[in-house]
């Protein structure tokens, strides 16, 4: 069956078998953020925003995405950076395994919202799964993005 993606900003066409998942067809076009650690939508490794909300990759055909737009870390670089220098300031990447999916969801989280309380924070963050570390690194690192960011936005 022939699938049309938006993937970070570029358009796809591809050929792909009818029960393709979505993270293996991301993977074959180079997306190596996302990443599979379950395969049963418990970990949260996988997470992309599909339409600009947040959902895991291992548990969607890649054909049900015909049409819609899909972000992958590889697509968010600017984003990223800044709140991956922050997390990684509080001590909260040790591995590094779970940080694709994580940042995903606080990515989406700051789109949605600019200003979450830490309750939000940790809602948003609770379908992924950090063995090393943790949340409380992350959350530490988001809530100093966070002040970052407002900083910025005060002076400019």
């Amino acid at each position: 069956m022939n699938v049309k993606i938006n993937l970070n900003g570029k358009d796809i066409e591809a050929l792909i078998e009818p029960d393709m998942l979505l993270i293996d067809f991301l993977r074959s076009q180079g997306c190596f953020s996302v990443k599979r650690g379950c395969d049963t939508s418990n970990c949260g490794l996988c997470t992309v925003l599909a339409d600009e909300k947040p959902i895991l990759s291992c548990s969607v055909l890649a054909a049900r995405m015909n049409g819609h737009c899909i972000v992958t870390l590889e697509g968010l670089q600017k984003e990223a950076q800044g709140l991956a220098e922050f997390i990684a300031d509080q001590g909260a990447e040790q591995c590094g395994f779970c940080n694709p999916g994580m940042m995903m969801n606080a990515i989406a989280l700051l789109k949605e919202n600019a200003h979450p309380s830490d309750e939000e924070i940790l809602d948003y963050l609770a379908g992924n799964l950090c063995r090393c570390s943790g949340y409380e690194g992350q959350l530490r690192g988001m809530k100093a993005y966070i002040a970052y960011l407002e900083q910025g936005k005060e002076n400019s």
